[in-house]
């Protein structure tokens, strides 16, 4: 049988999205700015990570120096197979692979930077879904918790979800310069980024992601230029409706403000770093952390 065209379109979205990761890592070794030698860690730590996909051979030639003719000699003396990805090598062929990149490939200090990455969309694209799944399931990241001085929705818990602050506090936070950004959203409540927090995370070397609205998003990358801009699209414009509406938090009224806001919103993608289609929840979510991880590597400045 064959495949409903839904998932068609998911498998083909993924594949494109996973063949823009591996080249993005390959550029990254090729311009020392990745090692090598922790792409083949990473490939062998986790089979899911996009460097596992990766062949042994691209690897090699994306390292500065090699040509194709050279790699392939390599290849025969290390005895693994042209067409060999990185999570499919055995034990004995891991550590002559692991011995020939530590010794040929260039190394880099790869702790210089920390990862600051905005994940910005519409209304109802899914952003607090998405990050929420990353909380849950990639504790290696740390989630920047918003403030807003809108009421809590149900199931959402202060503190986790947001700081819900009143309009006196918000206001003294602004007074003291606490906001990395904060913007008064679809005409009504207000949302920020206290910065305090970020500046820790950053400082310590961990991956930050900030789940913030597009106003939000520009003041982030004029606060800190190093930042990535992700755009949070939805499959279908009727798609993005029918979550609006389906999740009843709002009224009618303000489900039309919402939405009009949104045709706003839609026309910005193009200030953003990359975009990503949130057609399925787990797998918009492994892009945007693969993002997070590959974008650290291109910004690198490295060095032999």
């Amino acid at each position: 049988m064959n495949p409903p065209e839904v998932d068609r379109v998911a498998a083909s979205r993924a594949a494109v999205a996973a063949r823009r990761a591996r080249a993005a890592v390959k550029h990254a070794v090729n311009e020392r700015r990745l090692s090598a030698v922790t792409v083949l860690h990473t490939a062998l730590a986790s089979s899911e990570s996009i460097e596992a996909t990766l062949r042994v051979r691209d690897l090699l030639l994306s390292i500065p120096g090699l040509g194709p003719v050279r790699v392939d000699r390599v290849m025969q003396r290390l005895e693994i197979s042209p067409s060999k990805r990185l999570a499919g090598l055995g034990v004995h062929q891991q550590e002559r692979l692991q011995e020939y990149l530590e010794h040929r490939a260039p190394t880099i200090d790869e702790s210089a930077l920390s990862r600051l990455v905005v994940l910005a969309g519409p209304t109802a694209v899914g952003k607090g879904t998405v990050s929420t799944f990353i909380r849950e399931n990639h504790p290696e990241v740390c989630l920047s918790v918003s403030a807003t001085t809108r009421a809590p929705r149900p199931g959402e818990v202060d503190g986790v979800s947001y700081y819900f602050l009143d309009d006196a506090e918000f206001d003294r936070m602004i007074a003291d310069g606490e906001f990395l950004e904060w913007a008064v959203v679809h005409n009504k409540s207000r949302y920020g980024t206290p910065r305090p927090p970020i500046d820790r995370a950053l400082a310590e070397g961990k991956s930050v992601l900030l789940e913030i609205d597009i106003q939000g998003a520009r003041q982030v990358k004029e606060a800190m230029p190093e930042a990535t801009l992700v755009f949070l699209l939805p499959p279908s414009w009727d798609e993005l409706v029918r979550r609006l509406i389906g999740r009843g938090t709002e009224s009618a009224e303000e489900q039309e403000r919402r939405l009009s806001t949104a045709r706003v919103e839609l026309a910005a993608q193009s200030e953003f770093d990359h975009r990503v289609v949130n057609s399925d929840v787990e797998a918009a979510a492994r892009e945007v952390v693969e993002l997070m991880r590959i974008q650290k590597a291109i910004d690198l400045h490295g060095k032999e």
